[in-house]
């Protein structure tokens, strides 16, 4: 099984920026890595439904999610590290949430949470006025 893990998260300031890292391990029975996987961002603020903002495949192509913030959000990745990268800029109270990683096979804006085949345990991302 591959393992997920965030990292990065914390309490800014409106305005500010955070980077969060998603580190894959491991490999699955049928030997597949985190390299191997397509892997999606999202966040979940309290009482709100699980968001998804976007999804990067191995070879690095993109596609957004509702909650891709109109370019204040970029992800990327780093094979070599095994490593997938959240870049957020200019901060607002509202990006309030857990930010979750998983991997998946699944392609496309329609992604779901019910896709994901494999979760990190979160990182609390906290944007103070």
């Amino acid at each position: 099984q591959v393992q997920l893990a965030e990292s990065g998260g914390g309490l800014v300031q409106a305005g500010g920026s955070l980077r969060l890292s998603c580190v894959g391990s491991g490999r699955t029975s049928s030997r597949r890595t985190f390299s191997d996987y397509n892997v999606a961002w999202f966040r979940q603020a309290p009482g709100k439904e699980r968001e998804f903002i976007g999804l990067i495949s191995w070879s690095g192509e993109i596609t957004e999610g509702p909650g891709a913030e109109q370019e204040r959000f970029i992800i990327s990745r780093d094979n070599a590290k095994n490593t997938v990268f959240l870049q957020m800029n200019t901060l607002k109270p509202e990006d309030s949430a857990v930010y979750y990683c998983g991997t998946t096979t699944f392609w496309g804006r329609e992604l779901s949470s019910r896709n994901i085949g494999n979760w990190g345990q979160g990182t609390q991302v906290t944007v103070s006025i």
